[in-house]
Order: C-alpha cells, then sequence, then structure tokens
C-alpha cells in the first residue's frame, strides 16, 4: 500500500462526485431520487385530502310506507357519513345494488313497523352492509345506529311522557345510567391523520430500499463493478477498509440527499394534522432521517449480499412492499400471531410509525423515543461497517457480474 493512498475523506468525496456524474447522465435514475418520489408524496396526501370521508351511498328498502319509516328514512339522511340516495322496491335490488358496489349499505323497514310501534310491540329495522369494506362498513354503521337509536329514544320519550311522566323523568328513566365516550388524539377520525400520515412513511421505505439496491445492483448488473471503483480507488482489490467504508458512503450520500427532500416533505405535509411541541417535531425528523439511511443501507446490503439486481430488488420488494400490513397502523400488532408479530417488528417501519403515531399524534414526551433511536443508530452502523466486507466479496466474484 502506497503512502500516498487516499484517505477516507478523498475516496468519499471522489466517490460523491462519480455518483453526481452518474444521475447526471441518467435521468431517471435522477427521477427516482428527486421528482417522482416528491409526485408521489402529493399525490398520496392528495388523495386523502377530503380528510373525514363520508356521504356513503344508502339505500333503504321501504316495506312499510307509513309515516314513521318516512320519518325514520329521513333521520338516516341527516348525518354527515351517510346519504340516502335511492329507495328500493325488492330484496333482489337491494342485493344486486350491494354486490355492483353503487351502496354502501341497505336498511330494510319491515311491513307493519308503524303499527307495532303503536301496540308498543317494538320494531326491527335491517341493515344490510358490505364488510368485506371495512372502512365503509365502519361508517354506515355508526351513522344507521345513531339515527336509529335517536328515532328509537323520540318515540320512548313521548310515550313515557303520554303516562305523565316530566321531559326530565322520561329521559333518566330511558337510561338510568349514562355513558359518556371520549375519543383521544383522533377524535374527528380524520383520515390524513390516521392514514396518509403513516402512508407516506411506508412509500419512502419501498423508495429506500430499492433505492439502495439499485446504486450498487446497476454496476454489477452491467458488468462494469471494478471500473467504477477504480474511478475512485487506484487499487480496488488492496484498499483499506476506511476506503471501502468511504467509497460505499460517498455512492449512498446523494441518494438519501434526495430521498429526505420528500421525507421532509412528507412532515411538512403532516403539519396541520398535528400540533406537537417543537422537541417531538425535532425528533421525528432525527427518526425519519434514520430511518431513510437504514432503508437505503439495507437495499445497499441485499444488492451486494446477492451480487444480482434482480434478486435485491425482489428481497427489497418482498420486505417493504407489505411492510405497512405488519406495521400496527391498520391491524394491532397485538392481535397478529406469533410469527407476523415477530416479523413485524423487525421491520423498521414498525417502529418508526409507532414514533411517529406517539409523538405527532398522541404528544407523548420524547423520552419514550429513546430506544428507538439508539437501535435506529446502531443498526445503521452494523449496516455500514457490513458494505466495506461485501464490496471486497463483490470484487472477489467477477465472474457474478452480469447477471440479471
Amino acid at each position: 500500500m502506497s503512502k500516498h493512498s487516499p484517505r477516507f475523506a478523498t475516496v468519499f468525496c471522489r466517490s460523491l462526485h462519480c455518483e453526481w456524474r452518474r444521475l447526471k447522465r441518467k435521468p431517471q435514475d435522477l427521477a427516482m431520487l428527486s421528482w417522482l418520489p416528491v409526485l408521489l408524496m402529493l399525490l398520496m396526501w392528495w388523495m386523502f385530502s377530503a380528510a373525514l370521508p363520508g356521504r356513503m351511498p344508502l339505500g333503504v328498502l321501504d316495506q312499510d310506507h307509513s309515516a314513521a319509516s318516512r320519518q325514520l328514512t329521513r333521520m338516516l339522511d341527516a348525518p354527515q357519513g351517510v346519504q340516502v340516495v335511492m329507495p328500493l322496491v325488492s330484496s333482489a335490488d337491494a342485493a344486486e345494488q350491494l354486490r355492483s358496489g353503487h351502496l354502501a349499505g341497505v336498511v330494510v323497514i319491515p311491513r307493519d313497523f308503524e303499527r307495532g310501534l303503536k301496540r308498543g310491540h317494538g320494531g326491527e329495522v335491517t341493515l344490510l352492509h358490505n364488510a368485506q369494506w371495512s372502512a365503509y362498513s365502519g361508517l354506515v354503521q355508526r351513522d344507521v345506529r345513531a339515527a336509529v337509536g335517536t328515532f328509537s329514544a323520540g318515540i320512548e320519550l313521548r310515550t313515557r311522557q303520554k303516562l305523565g311522566q316530566s321531559p326530565s323523568q322520561a329521559e333518566a328513566a330511558r337510561a338510568p345510567i349514562a355513558s359518556r365516550m371520549t375519543s383521544l388524539f383522533n377524535p374527528a377520525g380524520n383520515y390524513q391523520q390516521f392514514l396518509a400520515a403513516t402512508a407516506l412513511p411506508a412509500l419512502l421505505f419501498i423508495l429506500s430500499m430499492a433505492s439502495g439496491a439499485w446504486v450498487f445492483g446497476t454496476r454489477l448488473r452491467d458488468a462494469d463493478f471494478d471500473r467504477w471503483l477504480q474511478q475512485t480507488l487506484p487499487a480496488p482489490a488492496s484498499a483499506r477498509f476506511s476506503q471501502r467504508l468511504g467509497f460505499a458512503l460517498g455512492a449512498l450520500l446523494l441518494p438519501w440527499l434526495g430521498l429526505m427532500i420528500s421525507a421532509m416533505l412528507a412532515l411538512w405535509l403532516m403539519r396541520n394534522a398535528f400540533a406537537p411541541t417543537p422537541a417531538a417535531w425535532g425528533m421525528t425528523c432525527l427518526l425519519l432521517a434514520l430511518f431513510v439511511a437504514l432503508s437505503l443501507l439495507l437495499g445497499a446490503v441485499l444488492a451486494l449480499g446477492t451480487l444480482s439486481l434482480r434478486m435485491a430488488l425482489s428481497l427489497c420488494g418482498f420486505i417493504s412492499a407489505p411492510a405497512y400490513a405488519f406495521s400496527g397502523a391498520a391491524f394491532p400488532l397485538i392481535a397478529m400471531p406469533a410469527g407476523a408479530r415477530i416479523w413485524a417488528e423487525s421491520l423498521p417501519l414498525t417502529h418508526y410509525l409507532r414514533q411517529q403515531i406517539q409523538l405527532l399524534g398522541m404528544q407523548a414526551p420524547i423520552s419514550l423515543s429513546s430506544k428507538t433511536l439508539l437501535a435506529f443508530i446502531a443498526l445503521a452502523m452494523l449496516l455500514v461497517l457490513l458494505l466495506p466486507p461485501l464490496l471486497q466479496h463483490a470484487l472477489d466474484k467477477p465472474e457474478r457480474w452480469g447477471a440479471r
């Protein structure tokens, strides 16, 4: 080894410059790290711009055609979450509209509905809803239950008042024990706060892993891996550990910076959905920067470990694409089987989303994020230390270069 061999900083800067020249020559690769992720972030946020889903189409099959059934139909149309869009003429018509997706639910008011109420026998209203669409189903159930409950309470109060009870006595007799439900942190059920804010990091996870694999995998695919290293290292085969480390980190810096633009845009889009402290915003930014770096490093390790761009991208897709389903944002971790939960806990997305929800949505103290922060730093250091030996491994296997 020559005493004039380049140091870590020199190799790092050369590698960074080499990567910048490559991106200028390949606008598709530059787009993957610059405007395309930004466009995807904006598109994802715009998709949930309504924030509060409402006016789900509801059909009413009125088999009674009475004053009471018409009043109930008007009350069903009152909530913001549902809208009575059509009367139905038969059960077959109701089933067809549900299967076609034109209706989110159907309320069936039976024959003799009003007569049963007048005789004190009560009545039964049936809601048919498509439980395959859980979001639609939950909204429809909530508002139909509220409308029917209000209608039923009004009938009972009028009946008790006719028996001589005062309005206050009738109300107390109707509900002797009152329950109060208080929704915390997202009382309005804002879908931007619940879904979009967690889907953006999931999208970043996919893009970051793919970008890390692409940086090294394309060089292996094009069989110019040694020439690429020689542009930075005069003697790649005999390079020191620190030189190979500088080369790898220099190659990954621009992709990380490009993806961080999208990451900061994601947090900027969330600014109106949350109201945490400045310290919570700062901790979230730090965790997000480490999360993007981890994802990028993981993709790079997969590319250098498999020596195949196709295999690395396949593994990136296998890990990152379904990661959101395992993150606990949509389905609770505590309800998952043991195997699924182990897999979920091994994904960095799960831990980042947990901290983002706690810091931004629940205004938790930043001290609760210290363990995750230290774990991210430790894992990032481990992956960084794996890069130099994996680079040497790739250099020692020239017969694997050019594989698709």
